[in-house]
């Protein structure tokens, strides 16, 4: 996993790396801008392309100023520059890449405060306004450049972040940032880049290497962290010799009513192709036609027989498509604990019936979009604050919440919050939920502890649907994506550690 870190430790990692390397801090803003480039001219091919670079007067700024020298050099002709004086400094470092700038043929134009600023032509808009640094929203002239730039016809690639957008915290209204259509960020995404509100300022984002300090970066404290496909494949187990369907575990999904026994096949499809030993639903009688038909692997029990069998279960998933029977989450913390992954319904019951979540087992997972949170755990202006929360509430209770969105949240009891960057808008389709309560309750009963289940059932979920939709899918089923798990699986098991 990566560290995702604040604003305030980028400019400590600089620091670092500018005295331990050692490089000039000139030099380090040079090895940037060349990094942007270098992905920029992938994105933008063609030399003829129009460009203006719109400039503040920091260190983002002498960033730009470097950009637009380099691409000059690489055979972009049709570029200019602007520099917004909009303060009442100048970086070292921009004044350098100024001094430079004058050098070459491209015109450049500073503004001040109540300036008129003309019109843009360009196709390509570079925002090198303010950088990661700003703590406040864009306000004045600063605000009135904004604007104007989104009002311009032209496609905007932002140098590290886009103007207005912060960091970490709470991200500002929409009507205070840049839009930029791709931002190219330096070293590590922000982790603003992740929560929704981000939507407004940036359709995508790439992370280019800049070559600072990773060593230092990874050893600075931080919360949040980015999972990658090699913590996947540290923690997948592989398949051993004489293993047999005992050794993976025994998953009971309860789940399921009369008009809404869809959610439960997928979750036990889901829990059965992700490799539990045995699945078993506790599913109404009239869903059992059903499920023999798509799914004879998965076994049955009724209700009644849930006394009898519960010490057989390793681990158990409630919730999807319960309907009236969502009292059945009573039932459940009566019996001796077990692993729970908690969904759908079950957490709808679980808000209406709150003192509940003090019995919830240690280790219980709960998967929460963001309505299911907030009845859950209270009204949330951000989703910074939501997420504050979510960590709060699994360090305190010990639990795994799993907070669903484009890129779900899965704050862990030791208080780190992991971030699943996998999945795409394709999968934004009924069952999906489904699907990964499934996933996680066989996870869960293969012997992989909560916080290890969530990280593999989040990645593996995103991925299945990131191959899906690659391969053309422009909407992906949730039974389609149940098929693809054994294969997205496999992928990670040939390059897991035994």
């Amino acid at each position: 996993m990566k560290n995702i870190i604040t604003s305030t430790q980028i400019r400590d990692t600089d620091r670092y790396t500018i005295e331990t390397e050692p490089i000039a801090s000139i030099d380090l803003m040079e090895r940037a801008a060349l990094a942007f480039v270098s992905l920029f001219t992938q994105l933008h091919p063609d030399r003829n392309t129009s460009i203006l670079v719109c400039c503040g007067t920091g260190n983002n700024g002498g960033d730009g100023l470097a950009i637009a020298r380099l691409l000059q050099e690489r055979g972009y002709d049709a570029i200019a520059v602007w520099v917004a004086r909009f303060a009442d400094h100048e970086s070292d470092d921009f004044a350098t890449n100024l001094t430079r700038l004058h050098q070459t043929p491209i015109p450049i134009t500073e503004f001040f405060p109540a300036d008129r600023l003309p019109d843009i032509h360009q196709s390509v808009v570079i925002d090198a306004l303010l950088g990661s640094g700003l703590n406040k929203p864009l306000a004045d002239d600063w605000l009135r450049l904004a604007r104007h730039i989104n009002q311009a016809d032209s496609q905007v690639v932002a140098v590290d972040i886009p103007t207005g957008l912060r960091a970490d915290g709470t991200i500002p209204d929409a009507e205070y940032t840049i839009h930029a259509h791709e931002v190219i960020a330096f070293q590590r995404p922000k982790c603003g880049f992740f929560f929704p509100e981000s939507a407004p300022a940036m359709d995508r984002f790439h992370v280019v290497d800049i070559g600072l300090d990773e060593a230092f970066i990874e050893n600075i404290p931080s919360d949040f962290k980015l999972v990658e496909l090699e913590d996947v494949q540290r923690i997948y187990r592989k398949r051993q010799p004489f293993s047999h369907k005992g050794t993976y575990g025994h998953a009971l999904v309860i789940a399921g009513s009369t008009q809404t026994m869809g959610a439960a096949l997928l979750c036990c499809g889901a829990s059965l192709h992700c490799g539990a030993g045995l699945t078993t639903a506790c599913i109404p009688p009239e869903g059992l036609t059903a499920l023999n038909t798509r799914f004879p692997e998965v076994m049955y029990c009724s209700e009644d027989d849930l006394d009898r069998v519960w010490e057989n279960m390793d681990a158990v998933g409630i919730g999807p498509g319960l309907g009236g029977r969502i009292s059945m989450l009573e039932r459940c913390l009566a019996y001796a604990d077990k692993p729970l992954v908690i969904d759908a319904d079950a957490l709808t019951y679980l808000g209406q019936n709150k003192p509940l979540v003090d019995h919830l087992p240690k280790g219980s997972v709960l998967t929460p979009h963001m309505k299911e949170f907030d009845r859950l755990f209270g009204d949330h202006g951000s989703w910074w604050d939501r997420v504050q929360t979510a960590r709060q509430q699994a360090i305190q209770r010990q639990l795994v919440v799993v907070l669903k969105n484009r890129y779900t949240f899965v704050a862990v009891p030791d208080g780190r919050v992991l971030i699943n960057p996998t999945g795409n808008p394709a999968m934004a389709s009924g069952g999906m939920g489904d699907v990964l309560t499934g996933m996680l309750v066989s996870f869960l009963a293969q012997g992989y502890p909560p916080d290890e289940a969530a990280l593999l059932a989040c990645y593996l979920h995103g991925a299945a649907g990131d191959q899906l939709a690659t391969a053309g899918m422009a909407v992906v089923p949730a039974g389609r994506l149940i098929r693809r798990l054994p294969k997205i699986i496999g992928t990670a098991a040939d390059t897991a550690s035994t």
